[in-house]
């Protein structure tokens, strides 16, 4: 029996798998709200892309809580705060998200994935005793995220590329506009950039053991660096992908 494959080129493999991989992240990014076709403000779409109140709140509030707790319960000798309680009271209000998205029937998967990150990393905390290991998974996050699109873009791939070619009905074929090529690999390299930059400053304070301010930079670099430049993003793919004359009228 011969390889169902085996007809193929490489090159129709690499256009296959980057169709495939295009469509998981445009899907991702339409579901968030980034869907440069939508008639939508800048503001309306980032504040969609945070997942609104209810979005801010679920990604604000677990982190918020286990630093105030944790430094209002330190003990000086120790250096160490109430971490059972601290966790507990994080992992608690994040169970308490979920279960309101699904008495709600609203889609839950955005806040079942923050409560179990919360769950596991308050886990992996208890496991060893320590308040700054609570933060190991953000890192991992960070750098896979970050190294994934940093990669993207040296390879003459961009996660963005793909993405937006895939929400455009285009495909691969910004690959041969040099314009979206270019906006493309910088895209990609300002998001890696900005999961980088979490690293380089978070690590040393993790190093350090200093969970009052490892948690406080966490929330600091979160949705505050991440609202600005979803709004970048959203700009610079709109006005690579004008929309007609006509339509705009329609629009209007």
């Amino acid at each position: 029996m011969t390889d169902s494959n085996s007809d193929l080129t490489p090159p129709e493999r690499e256009a296959s798998a980057s169709d495939i991989l295009g469509q998981a992240l445009g899907g991702a990014a339409r579901r968030a709200g980034l869907d440069p076709n939508a008639n939508a403000s800048t503001g309306h779409v980032v504040w969609h892309a945070m997942g609104g109140w209810r979005g801010v709140l679920e990604s604000v509030l677990p982190g918020l809580v286990f630093i105030v707790v944790f430094t209002v319960t330190m003990d000086p000798e120790a250096g160490q705060g109430n971490l059972w309680l601290a966790l507990g009271l994080s992992v608690g209000i994040a169970a308490v998200f979920t279960v309101v998205r699904l008495a709600q029937r609203s889609p839950v998967s955005a806040a079942l994935g923050g409560l179990i990150a919360t769950a596991v990393a308050a886990a992996l905390a208890l496991f060893t005793g320590r308040g700054e290991d609570n933060f190991i998974p953000g890192f991992i996050t960070n750098a896979v995220y970050g190294s994934a699109l940093l990669v993207s873009a040296l390879i003459g791939w961009s996660l963005i590329g793909l993405a937006a070619g895939w929400l455009m009905g285009e495909g691969t074929a910004w690959r041969g506009d040099k314009r979206k090529r270019r906006t493309f690999f910088w895209l990609a390299i300002a998001w890696a950039g900005l999961f980088f930059l979490r690293l380089g400053v978070q690590l040393p304070l993790y190093f350090a053991g200093d969970v009052a301010a490892l948690g406080t930079l966490k929330l600091v670099m979160g949705l505050p660096l991440f609202a600005p430049l979803v709004a970048v993003t959203w700009l610079a793919v709109r006005a690579l992908y004008p929309r007609a004359p006509m339509e705009a009228s329609a629009d209007a």
